[in-house]
C-alpha cells in the first residue's frame, strides 16, 4: 500500500501559472470555467513535430522475409474482397502522424472523434474497425467581437493558421477566413473527459475566452457513458471598458473524415427544439453500405444568447453561399438570417461537392462582465454492422431509439444535462487530484490515458436486441459443448446476493463434457445427504435482467491492429474497466469463457510458418474476439496459432478470479468456472516433463510474437504459477474442493521446477534455454505475482526473491536507459546491454512499463515505481518528449520511433491505481492458505481426469473440418 511519504518527484510538475497569467486564472474562478491545476498543458502555438515510426534491422528483416511475403499477400486478398487486414505493415496514411492529438470527443462505443490541442477535429472512427486521421478544417469555431461605436472589431478561427489544408486567403473556401489567431497567448488543458481552452486575450486584447469541452465518460454511468455526444462552454469575461457584443461560430462539414464529404447525397436541416436549443442537422449517407449517419450541431439560446443558423454552405463556387460569403455575413452582422430555420432540408449535395452548416450564437457582455454561450454536437448512427454480415443497434439506442434523428435529442439533451455530468466527473476524480502524496504528472496522465476507452475504437451494443442479419443457429460454424462439472457450489439469488450451499451439476450434456471423471468413477463423491440438485447453466448478458444489462463491449486492440479485444493485451488494460465499469469488463469476461467452450473448425493459414490449423479450438483462450465478425468469427490474428501460446490461458483464470474476487459476483463465479477449469485443463498438454509446469516451443508462443522462447519461461511460467493459485482460490470458494486440492498441488511442484530452472540468486532467468539471451533480464518476468498480489493472494515467492528481480529490472531495464527517462526497456543482458535479439526484445512497451510500476508498488517498491512510469510521461507525454499524448503507442525504441499508435496496453497504468488502493473486498476476503493439507498425491495427480483427456481436444477438433457440424468421434 502506498505511504504517506513515498514521492520524490515534483509535487506541482506543471504549475498553471507557467501558462496563464494569475489575474485570468482568478476571473474563471467559477462555474468549472477555469482549468484545475492537475491538467496536461499545451501553448496552441507549440509546434506539432511529425512523430517517427520504427524500422526493423537488417537481421531482423532477414528473418522476418518470408512472413513479410505471406502477410503481403494475405493483405492484398483480403483487399480483393473489400477487407482490411487486421495487421497491415504495408499501408500508410496519407496524412503522417503528428504531436497535435488532445481529448477525443462522446461517450465509449458509439463512435469518435478526437479534437487536437490546437482545435481541429481529426481521428474520424464513426465506422467501426475504420479511423481517419486527418482533420476535417472546415470543422471550426471561430469568434467575431464587436464594441459600442464599431471602432474596434475582430474576427478570427479560433485556431492557429498553420495547419495543413489551406489554400490561397483569396479562394472562395476556408482559406478566405480570418486565420489570425498566433496562439501564443492561448493555452490548451487537459484532463480526460474534459479539457479547457484559454484564449488569454486572443484576439481581443480586452476579450478572456475559456472554452470548456466535456464529455459524458461517467464511471458506473452505463446511460450517459454511452451518448456519442459532447458540449463546449464558452465563458465570456470583458475587462474592457466597453460592452462587446461577442458572436461566436461553429462550422461543420457534412463529412465522417478523409473524402467521405465529396461522395453526394448529403442534406441538412435546420431544427428549432426545445429549452432554446436550435442547430442543424447534417444526414450523411456513408460508403460501402455502411449504415447512414446524422450530425446535429446547436447551440442554447437564453435570455442574453440569441442563436441563428445557416444550414447550407459550400467551400467552392456553385453554392448559392460559400465559405467566404459566410464569413463575411458574420464579419458584418455577427449572425444570420431568423427566416434561415425555415428553409427545410436542403437539396442532396453532388458527387465531388462538399456541404458544410454553421450555428452562431450571438451575445452582448457588458465592461467587466460575463457571460456564458454554451454549443453542443452529437451524432447518430444506431446501426452497427460488420463486414462479413453481422449487424447490431448500439448500446445509446436503448434510450434514444434507432432513428438517426436521435442525434436532435442527444444534443438537446447534453446542453441540459453536462452540468450534472462535471458533477460527477468532478466527484470521481477529485480523491485522486487531491491526493498529495501523488506527483502531479501522474494525476493527470491518469485520467488522460483513459482517452483510448473512447477513441480506440470502441463498440458498445445493445445486447437485448438481436443482431439482424444472423445466421441461423444450425448455419453457424462455431460448436459449443457443456461441461460437467459437480461440485458443492453456491445458489446465488442475483438480485439479494444471498447464498445458500446445494450440490449441483454443471452442464446437461455430461457425456460430451470434460469433467472431473477418471475411468468412469466419480472424482467426488456424490453429496448423499442432500437431494437438492440443480442444473446450473450458463447465464449470458442476454439472459440477465434488464436493470443488470449493461450490453456487449469491444474495443481495438489498437488503430493499426484491427482486433477486438485482445485478450493477450486485455490483461494489462483490464483495470482500466474493473474499476471504472466493472459490468462491461465481467461481461467481457463471460464472453471469453463462452469462447473457451467453442470450437470453429474453419482452416486457417498461420502466417509465420505457412502451416494450417482451424480458427479456433475448444479449451484454447481466443486471442481477440475477431474482426469482420465479431463474437461469430474468433482469432482473426493468423500471425501464429495462439491455440499453443502459454499466456492466454493463464491470464484468463487470473483475470476471472480477480474480477470474481473484487465485485463479489457468486453468480459471475459459477457462470465461467466451467470455462476457468477447462482452460485450466487443456494447459496439462505443455507439461511434457511431468513436473508441474508448462514449457515453451520454441516459438514466440505468448503475448510478445517475435522474442522465441525455448523450455520454461519466466513469463509465461510465472502466469502459470499464479494460475494455478487463482484456479485453488475461486474453486474453493465456488465449492470444487477437488479441483481446488489437485492445483494446490500442481502448484507446489510447478514452483519448486520454476525457481530451479530460472532463479539465478538476483532474478529469474528469461528462459531455461541455451540461447545467447536465456539469461537477459525480461522486465515483464513478474507479471503473474502483479495479478497475484492485485488480487489479495499469497506472494508465489518469498519478498526476497520478488524484490531482488524488481530491484535487478529497475536498476537495468530502466535506469541503464536514457537515465530512467524513457520506461522500462524488456529485455537487457546481465552486462548492462540492450538485448536485440529481435524487435520486441530491444523495445520499451508503455503499458508493461506501467506493470512493471504497479508490481512494484505491490512490493513497497514505491519509489522505484513512480520513477519507472515517470519516464513514460517523460519520453511520451511531457514538453521534451517525443509527442505521443492522446496516442500512446504499443512500444519505442530507444531513440523514440513509435510502434503502433493509440494502443490498449497503456491503459495498464489503472494498474498502478489499483496497486495504490487495492478494493475493500479484495483486502477483507478470506484467504486460501496454500499449506492447508493436501488430500492428493502428487505422483499421481493431473488437472484433466477425463477419459478421452483434454490432450486430445486438438485432434479429436479435425473431425469437425470446416463445417463444424456435430460429429462422433
Amino acid at each position: 500500500m502506498v505511504t504517506s511519504n513515498i514521492f520524490h518527484c515534483r509535487k506541482n510538475s506543471w504549475p498553471p501559472e507557467e501558462y496563464i497569467s494569475r489575474h485570468t486564472l482568478q476571473l474563471f474562478d467559477f462555474d468549472s470555467a477555469g482549468p484545475p491545476k492537475q491538467a496536461w498543458r499545451r501553448r496552441l502555438n507549440s509546434h506539432a513535430n511529425l512523430l517517427k515510426e520504427f524500422s526493423i534491422t537488417f537481421k531482423e528483416a532477414i528473418k522476418m522475409v518470408r512472413l513479410g511475403i505471406r502477410l503481403w499477400s494475405y493483405v492484398r486478398e483480403e483487399a480483393s474482397h473489400g477487407r482490411k487486414a487486421p495487421i497491415d505493415p504495408f499501408t500508410r496514411e496519407s496524412c503522417k502522424p503528428s504531436a497535435s492529438q488532445g481529448v477525443p470527443l462522446g461517450g465509449m462505443g458509439s463512435g469518435s472523434i478526437s479534437r487536437g490541442f490546437r482545435g481541429e477535429f481529426r481521428q474520424w472512427q464513426i465506422v467501426p474497425g475504420t479511423c481517419d486521421p486527418s482533420p476535417v478544417m472546415a470543422n471550426q469555431f471561430s469568434i467575431f467581437i464587436s464594441r459600442d461605436g464599431g471602432n474596434k472589431k475582430y474576427a478570427s478561427v479560433l485556431a492557429p493558421g498553420q495547419h495543413e489544408g489551406l489554400g490561397k486567403a483569396s479562394d472562395e473556401g476556408i482559406s478566405s477566413w480570418g486565420w489570425n489567431l498566433s496562439g501564443q497567448h492561448s493555452t490548451y488543458h487537459a484532463l480526460f473527459p474534459r479539457a479547457w481552452t484559454i484564449y488569454d486575450g486572443e484576439p481581443d486584447p480586452d476579450l478572456k475566452v475559456s472554452c470548456r469541452q466535456i464529455s459524458p465518460f461517467i464511471p458506473h454511468n452505463y446511460k450517459d457513458t454511452s451518448l456519442p455526444t459532447a458540449v463546449f462552454v464558452y465563458t465570456l469575461v470583458n475587462t474592457g471598458k466597453e460592452r462587446a457584443k461577442v458572436s461566436l461560430l461553429l462550422t461543420w462539414a457534412n463529412s465522417i473524415g478523409g473524402v467521405s464529404h465529396l461522395s453526394g447525397d448529403h442534406v441538412n436541416e435546420p431544427f428549432i427544439g426545445e429549452d432554446g436549443v436550435s442547430g442543424v442537422l447534417l444526414h450523411h449517407k456513408t460508403g460501402k453500405r455502411n449504415p447512414p449517419v446524422t450530425f446535429a450541431i446547436a447551440a442554447c439560446e437564453t435570455q442574453n444568447v440569441n442563436v441563428t443558423v445557416l444550414p447550407c454552405f459550400g467551400l467552392a463556387e456553385g453554392r448559392s453561399v460559400t465559405a467566404r460569403e459566410m464569413w463575411s455575413k458574420m464579419a458584418q452582422d455577427g449572425q444570420f438570417d431568423r427566416e434561415n430555420f425555415n428553409c427545410g432540408p436542403s437539396m442532396p449535395s453532388s458527387p465531388g461537392e462538399t456541404l458544410c452548416a454553421a450555428v452562431s450564437a450571438s451575445a452582448w457582455v457588458e465592461p467587466h462582465g460575463k457571460c456564458t454561450i454554451a454549443f453542443s454536437l452529437a451524432w447518430s448512427s444506431p446501426k452497427i454492422k460488420f463486414l462479413k454480415g453481422s449487424s447490431y443497434h448500439r448500446r445509446y439506442t436503448k434510450f434514444y431509439g434507432t432513428s438517426e434523428r436521435a442525434a436532435l435529442n442527444l444534443a438537446h439533451d447534453a446542453l441540459t444535462n453536462y452540468k450534472q455530468w462535471e458533477e460527477e466527473i468532478e466527484k470521481w476524480q477529485s480523491p485522486i487530484l487531491n491526493d498529495e502524496r501523488l506527483p502531479e504528472w501522474y494525476k493527470f496522465t491518469l485520467f488522460n490515458e483513459l482517452y483510448f476507452l473512447v477513441a480506440g475504437g470502441t463498440v458498445w451494443i445493445d445486447s437485448s436486441l438481436p443482431p439482424t442479419n444472423a445466421k441461423n443457429d444450425q448455419d453457424l460454424p462455431i460448436k459449443v459443448e457443456s461441461v460437467d462439472v459437480e461440485v458443492t457450489e453456491a445458489k446465488v439469488n442475483r438480485k439479494q446476493s444471498t447464498v445458500s450451499e446445494h450440490s449441483t451439476i454443471n452442464g446437461c450434456n455430461g457425456s460430451t463434457g470434460v469433467g472431473l471423471k477418471n475411468n468412469g468413477d466419480s472424482a467426488i463423491p456424490p453429496n448423499k445427504g442432500s437431494n437438492n440438485h440443480l442444473s446450473h447453466h450458463f447465464k449470458w448478458q442476454d439472459q440477465l435482467d434488464d436493470s443488470e444489462d449493461v450490453g456487449r463491449f469491444l474495443y481495438l486492440e489498437g488503430v493499426e491492429y484491427i482486433m477486438w479485444c485482445t485478450y493477450d493485451v486485455h490483461f494489462y488494460a483490464s483495470f482500466a474497466l474493473l474499476d471504472l465499469f466493472p459490468k462491461i469488463e465481467l461481461n467481457i469476461q463471460r464472453d471469453f469463457a463462452k469462447a473457451v467452450l467453442s470450437e470453429d473448425g474453419r482452416k486457417v493459414k498461420f502466417l509465420a510458418e505457412g502451416n494450417y490449423g482451424i480458427r479456433k479450438v475448444r479449451g484454447a483462450v481466443p486471442h481477440d474476439l475477431g474482426t469482420h465478425d465479431p463474437w461469430s468469427e474468433m482469432n482473426a490474428y493468423n500471425i501464429h496459432d495462439t491455440s499453443k501460446w502459454k499466456d492466454l490461458n493463464p491470464k484468463f483464470v487470473l483475470q476471472v478470479y480477480r474480477d470474481f474476487a473484487a465485485t463479489g459476483d457468486l453468480s459471475f463465479g459459477i457462470d465461467v468456472w466451467p470455462a476457468v477449469r477447462t482452460a485450466m485443463e487443456y494447459m496439462e498438454q505443455f507439461d511434457r516433463d511431468d513436473d508441474g509446469l508448462i514449457e515453451n516451443d520454441g516459438f514466440p508462443d505468448q503475448t510478445y510474437d517475435t522474442w522465441t522462447v525455448h523450455g520454461v519461461s519466466a513469463y509465461c511460467g510465472c502466469l502459470w504459477l499464479a494460475a494455478l493459485q487463482a484456479a485453488a482460490a475461486m474453486a474453493e470458494q465456488i465449492g470444487d474442493k477437488f479441483f481446488a486440492e489437485t492445483c494446490k498441488t500442481k502448484f507446489f511442484t510447478a514452483k519448486s521446477a520454476f525457481e530451479k530452472k530460472l532463479w539465478n540468486g538476483s532474478y529469474f532467468n528469461y528462459d531455461s534455454g541455451s540461447s545467447s539471451n536465456s539469461k537477459s533480464i525480461q522486465a515483464d518476468q513478474l507479471a503473474g505475482q502483479w495479478y497475484t498480489a492485485s488480487s489479495g493472494l499469497a506472494p508465489l515467492f518469498d519478498d526476497f526473491k520478488t524484490r531482488s528481480a524488481l530491484q535487478k529490472i529497475y536498476d537495468f531495464n530502466v535506469m541503464k536507459v536514457k537515465g530512467g527517462r524513457m520506461g522500462a526497456v524488456n529485455g537487457m543482458h546481465p552486462n548492462g546491454k540492450v538485448d536485440e535479439t529481435c524487435m520486441q526484445s530491444r523495445e520499451i512497451w508503455t503499458g508493461v512499463t506501467y506493470a512493471v510500476a504497479a508490481n512494484m508498488i505491490l512490493a513497497g517498491m514505491e519509489k522505484e515505481a513512480f520513477t519507472t512510469a515517470e519516464g513514460i510521461f517523460t519520453a511520451g507525454w511531457s514538453e521534451e518528449g517525443f509527442g505521443y499524448w492522446f496516442q500512446t503507442p504499443e512500444a519505442w525504441t530507444i531513440d523514440g520511433h513509435f510502434r503502433s499508435l493509440i494502443y490498449m496496453r497503456p491503459l495498464a497504468i489503472w494498474g498502478m491505481q489499483w496497486a495504490l488502493s487495492i478494493p475493500k473486498a479484495i483486502l477483507e476476503a478470506p484467504k486460501i492458505n496454500m499449506m492447508d493439507r493436501i488430500l492428493i498425491s502428487p505422483a499421481t495427480f493431473s488437472l484433466s481426469l477425463t477419459g478421452n483427456g483434454v490432450r486430445k481436444i486438438a485432434n479429436k477438433a479435425k473431425c469437425f473440418g470446416n463445417s463444424m457440424r456435430q460429429c462422433t468421434c
